[in-house]
């Protein structure tokens, strides 16, 4: 278990934490009203009791984790960045990292859905 962001970035593959220090950058930029926690074995982000955003690392990817109001809504426009995305997630990789503009896009969407 993780005590918190810095130390799970700390223990992710090298070449994927300048991948997550910049969602992380994001996530915090887009949700200036969000507390940092650790939930599900991963950093997250939530307000109230709702998170509205999460991320991971994995061997050879980076998920970014919303909610699913946010995705469907969005679905386009990760097509078009060439991500693949599930019900709740979206994976991407040092090779193809997701836009700026597509996490904060996706970030007050899901901050949308939770928190009406």
């Amino acid at each position: 278990m993780f005590a918190d962001h810095d130390a799970y970035i700390a223990a992710a593959p090298e070449d994927l934490r300048p991948l997550l220090i910049r969602l992380r950058a994001q996530l915090t930029r887009a949700l200036p009203d969000a507390e940092e926690i650790i939930a599900y074995k991963m950093p997250g982000f939530r307000i109230g009791k709702n998170i509205i955003a999460g991320y991971a690392a994995f061997s050879k990817q980076c998920g970014l984790y919303l909610a699913p109001a946010a995705i469907q809504a969005h679905a386009d426009d990760i097509t078009a960045a060439g991500l693949k995305s599930t019900k709740t997630g979206i994976t991407f990789s040092p090779s193809q990292p997701i836009p700026d503009a597509l996490v904060k896009k996706l970030a007050l969407a899901s901050k949308k859905g939770q928190t009406r």
